[in-house]
């Protein structure tokens, strides 16, 4: 009798996850179909990542992600890496025109919306690619209206690596970027002594945290040549992953306690 009221119980918390799951499935849809709940979350997004900016101070050793000492190599392409870019709007000095890459992809939405609450515009596309000469449709467009906004004195900030690929290893669609508009790469990099890593994304996507202390570098600039061929892309895609690894390494060293 007991073993029967035991399946009985475990039958009844199974039907009732199975209900909440086909709850979920029937709002989760138009939830995310609204512009003011998207917009909402877009916000709370923006008010966390000012709050870490207000309460994490920058350490001895920072350099500025635009203007400063960076001042003359602007406009400049800023080069982050995936899942180490999420501060950059709020470390990105106020009055300073960007335009930011931000992968097409719906869940990038949300990202979109919330750089815009920061003045940054956003360019949609993926610029990442193994090759120059194999830029998807999109991507292509994306270059280009990137290219136009550095033309127009606008700094840009695209993500180097390529979605789901090899993390922390350059692709081309930066350096042909570079090689299109006579502009540097700007490696750079933010960091927070506070964070939480996502060990099982394929990026580890670094959640960051308030109430700690925060760097910023930009690595040496990587000027790519108009008349560029294959092998020396090659050698500029290195150096760009090289620089922007050491430039990664560099803000955890600060925000660790110079370890």
């Amino acid at each position: 009798m007991e073993h029967e009221a035991v399946k009985g119980a475990t039958r009844r918390r199974a039907a009732r996850r199975g209900g909440t799951r086909t709850l979920w499935r029937r709002i989760r849809e138009p939830l995310a179909q609204s512009s003011f709940v998207k917009n909402f979350i877009a916000s709370l997004f923006a008010w966390f990542l000012r709050l870490i900016r207000i309460t994490s101070p920058l350490v001895e050793g920072s350099t500025q992600v635009a203007g400063g000492a960076c001042a003359h190599l602007e406009p400049g392409i800023i080069a982050l890496w995936h899942g180490q870019h999420l501060l950059t709007p709020a470390y990105y000095p106020k009055g300073r025109p960007l335009v930011a890459m931000v992968s097409r992809s719906a869940d990038a939405e949300l990202q979109a919306l919330m750089i815009e609450k920061f003045g940054i515009e956003a360019v949609r596309g993926s610029g990442g690619r193994n090759s120059s000469r194999h830029l998807d449709k999109g991507g292509a467009k994306a270059l280009i209206a990137l290219k136009k906004s550095l033309i127009t004195g606008k700094n840009v900030a695209m993500i180097a690596d390529i979605p789901n690929g090899t993390p922390r290893d350059a692709g081309l669609g930066i350096v042909l970027l570079a090689r299109l508009s006579g502009r540097p790469i700007l490696p750079s990099a933010i960091a927070t002594s506070r964070r939480k890593v996502l060990e099982k994304s394929w990026d580890k996507t670094t959640i960051n945290l308030p109430f700690g202390r925060s760097a910023v570098i930009v690595g040496p600039p990587v000027f790519v040549p108009a008349d560029a061929d294959d092998a020396e892309m090659e050698r500029k895609r290195q150096e760009v992953t090289a620089s922007l690894n050491a430039a990664t390494a560099e803000a955890y060293r600060l925000v660790d306690g110079g370890k």
